[in-house]
């Protein structure tokens, strides 16, 4: 009779934990992808729209005042992430990752829907910045807990030869979240008075956004768990205090995942946003010309992530993520002195940035999951990924803005790009390289001495499958 107390084979462990088919393969890239798609969709159409959203939920006496709320606003969203991923990333470790992108997605549509349908300033007085603050509050806590909990989702359901790929359409999902809230910006410019946006119109993409998250719902939960969780939940193996665990046996793993997400956040934000303003405030480039722009370098994005997804798969992430690196350190203060030159050095400088930029996208996720083991996996990557966007993501346009009018000179978001790059080179020079790799580590399966210990979880329902 075989001891119940015996830890269980690892062996076992990894045959049970078997790939998806390529149906329910199909299905977990949609369930992944499409909560980053309505998150950057909503992010682009409060971004574009926060004079209009200015006008209608803050007092019209001081216009600046109400634009500056706004983004006060804006940025008040990034600030309640970490919160968020310290609470919705363990969660994912003790419930399984299915569940909180279930919950993460549907949180999200419910305040983008009310934000569609509240009503302004004129309206409601002060209960309406109230409200709107709220809202955005509650987006803000959801979002912490999406990029950790799909990017442990597409990594785990991956096959393993082919997880750079898989995992690379979450950052597919952003660039097209971002584009299509920049085109239901422009139809809506196109198509209505610029009363008639300030009236209703700037309520539609709110609007829409909102059943996209209902079909991301009904997509998710309809998705079994990952193999490797159930694994987990077959064996027993769950945490019991994920973020405890995380602290004690993975902080270095932790700190490597935010170092190369500090390269991404700030290369991300240079060339997909405040590359916008640095052409029209500094290169005097038409606001038309510098959009299109943008929109380019977004679309060879769309091509090119997956490419490198796919080429980590063969090469190894730390060839692609050092080469990127690399290439960031020694191009980015020369390609801002190439756009001093005219429009078509800041069309070669912006796209062999995104060039660089599509290369950390295709690798960071995948590279930062499979460091992780499966029990704290969720919970660090939610954690490095929004505590370095809240300190360098969004505050990218008030650095480089503060460093041009201290300095006088043009070039200093090059040197600004240098420093994010040398942060990402030393983090991707101390992992190891993990294309191939299995995502059960020792510390999953009770192997590893110094493992925490684990609670049982009933697997009636989240059962590994055969």
């Amino acid at each position: 009779m075989s001891d119940p107390t015996a830890r269980p084979d690892p062996d076992a462990v990894l045959d049970a934990a078997v790939q998806a088919d390529p149906a329910s393969l199909r299905r977990s890239v949609a369930a992944g992808a499409i909560g980053v798609f309505v998150h950057w969709f909503d992010w682009a159409v409060y971004a574009y729209l926060a004079t209009t959203i200015a006008t209608v939920f803050f007092p019209s006496e001081n216009e600046v005042a109400g634009v500056l709320s706004v983004f006060a606003v804006f940025a008040v969203s990034f600030g309640i992430r970490p919160l968020g991923a310290l609470v919705l990333g363990p969660l994912g470790d003790r419930i399984g990752r299915q569940r909180t992108l279930s919950i993460v997605i549907i949180v999200m549509s419910v305040a983008t829907l009310a934000i569609g349908l509240l009503p302004g300033y004129a309206t409601i007085g002060v209960a309406a910045p109230i409200l709107l603050v709220v809202f955005r509050l509650v987006q803000g806590f959801a979002a912490g807990g999406e990029f950790g909990s799909a990017a442990s989702f597409l990594a785990e359901y991956s096959p393993r030869a082919r997880r750079g790929f898989g995992v690379s359409w979450l950052e597919v999902g952003s660039l097209a979240g971002f584009l299509a809230g920049s085109f239901a910006f422009y139809l809506l410019s196109v198509s209505l008075t610029a009363e008639q946006i300030t009236a209703w119109g700037w309520r539609i993409p709110f609007l829409v956004a909102a059943p996209m998250g209902v079909i991301g719902y009904i997509i998710r939960t309809k998705i079994e768990d990952t193999p490797e969780y159930r694994a987990l939940a077959a064996t027993g193996s769950v945490s019991r205090s994920p973020v405890t665990d995380l602290f004690r046996t993975n902080k270095r793993q932790m700190l490597q995942a935010a170092g190369l997400m500090t390269m991404m956040h700030v290369l991300f934000y240079s060339v997909l946003t405040y590359m916008v303003n640095y052409q029209t405030d500094h290169l005097l480039h038409s606001a038309e010309s510098a959009a299109l722009l943008s929109t380019f370098a977004s679309l060879l994005g769309l091509l090119l992530v997956p490419a490198f997804g796919r080429l980590s798969d063969r090469i190894g992430r730390k060839p692609v993520m050092v080469g990127a690196a690399i290439a960031l350190l020694v191009v980015a203060t020369p390609a801002y002195l190439l756009m001093q030159t005219g429009m078509i050095g800041t069309v070669v400088a912006v796209l062999v940035l995104a060039v660089i930029l599509s290369a950390i996208l295709g690798t960071h996720a995948v590279w930062s999951a499979e460091i992780f083991p499966t029990r704290t996996r969720q919970g660090g990557l939610s954690i490095a990924y929004n505590v370095s966007a809240a300190l360098f993501a969004g505050t990218v346009p008030f650095f480089m803005t503060l460093l041009i009018s201290g300095t006088g000179s043009l070039i200093v978001p090059g040197p600004y790009l240098m420093v994010a790059a040398v942060i990402g080179l030393v983090a991707a020079l101390s992992m190891r390289e993990t294309a191939g790799s299995g995502l059960l580590q020792a510390q999953d399966l009770g192997t590893d001495p110094a493992a925490p210990s684990a609670r049982p979880v009933p697997s009636s329902s989240d059962g590994v499958r055969s």
